[in-house]
């Protein structure tokens, strides 16, 4: 029983690690390519990013056992996921976009921000409220990125909106998710 639960835990920390290191080295990729390379098509980057992701997933599903391969099971869940895939597509595209306007650390310090906007998404969507406290705590995000946003050598504005729109989709997704998961179909 311990060298399963090692075993499982190894995995799970081998998957983490994964997850972070594909994520930086795309994130760092695609600011090379777009700002440092001159490369003009942050659409054809989001496109192999999409196109990368479904391989790997398949590849985990199909041919791996990671976990069960699903079959959609009506029109209404075709749409919802469609509808999840717009969103994630939107975000992605828009943070590729951002990357070529404004520099990495300025666009994660903006994507800090994302738990603001889930809180705001889910208020608007669920009508759910969060405890006091939760909104206090991001009160220092929030004020923090305005005040980096105002002294930011490289602020450029369209670059700032993208980014800002990235890191809303994300928020947003995840609100989608969290909608879509809870309720049937």
């Amino acid at each position: 029983m311990s060298s399963t639960k090692s075993s499982d835990r190894l995995f799970t920390i081998g998957l983490v690690t994964s997850w972070y290191s594909s994520n930086i080295g795309v994130l760092l990729l695609n600011k090379y390519l777009l700002s440092n390379y001159g490369f003009k098509y942050p659409i054809f980057l989001t496109m192999c990013h999409m196109t990368a992701c479904s391989l790997f997933s398949y590849i985990a599903i199909a041919w791996l056992k990671m976990v069960p391969m699903q079959t959609i099971r009506s029109r209404v869940q075709f749409m919802k996921i469609s509808a999840l895939s717009l969103v994630f597509c939107t975000s992605v595209v828009s943070g590729n976009i951002s990357l070529r306007y404004l520099p990495v650390s300025f666009n994660q310090a903006i994507g800090a921000t994302t738990p603001f906007f889930t809180a705001v998404f889910a208020y608007l969507m669920t009508f759910k409220r969060e405890a006091w406290l939760t909104y206090v705590t991001l009160i220092p995000v929030v004020t923090g990125v305005i005040i980096a946003s105002g002294g930011e050598p490289s602020f450029h504005l369209f670059g700032f909106i993208m980014c800002v729109g990235a890191t809303a989709a994300r928020a947003l997704k995840s609100v989608l998710q969290g909608i879509l998961l809870s309720s049937e179909g």
